[in-house]
């Protein structure tokens, strides 16, 4: 390995100043969990196949074990609006509303930062705390992803949680 150099490269973000990136995954609680996993995977990567307007990369599968069976994603968005306009389209609306009833057997998580510096992140049916939960307190998830990727304090979370339910 005489002469091989490491080559360090970093992204030029000035093209996307908005930029936002979403992290996602499901961990099978259950059989009925695995099979859920299994059976989302294939619309989901139509869905981002389908190059959504404002959605810049989908990498799935980025988190990958066998069991529990832990699925995961990246998805980046070129702004926020992008990524709401999608969340409020079909079909991404029907399966949060199907989802955020039933996990299928699953534990879900998503985590979503925005790089003029916003973050949010929901965790359905967790048995152990997973990313940010795992050292940060946890408030009722409320209001939409926008809203929350806006609050910066736990008086806007807790405002949030006083409100509407989770979009």
């Amino acid at each position: 390995m005489a002469g091989y150099r490491v080559k360090a490269e970093t992204p030029d973000f000035s093209a996307y100043p908005d930029l936002v990136v979403m992290i996602l995954g499901m961990r099978a609680k259950s059989f009925r969990g695995a099979l859920t996993i299994l059976k989302i995977g294939p619309p989901i990567d139509r869905a981002g196949g389908n190059g959504p307007e404002g959605l810049l990369r989908y990498e799935n599968n980025i988190i990958f074990q066998f069991f529990p069976l832990h699925a995961g994603m990246r998805w980046y968005w070129r702004d926020l609006q992008s990524m709401e306009t999608w969340a409020r389209s079909e079909p991404h609306r029907a399966w949060w509303a199907r989802f955020s009833r039933d996990t299928g057997g699953t534990e879900f998580w998503h985590e979503t930062y925005h790089k003029r510096g916003g973050m949010q992140a929901i965790y359905f049916d967790m048995r152990e705390p997973f990313g940010l939960s795992a050292f940060l307190p946890m408030v009722p998830a409320r209001g939409t992803i926008g809203s929350r990727v806006r609050a910066q304090s736990a008086t806007e979370l807790a405002a949030l949680a006083a409100s509407e339910a989770p979009e």
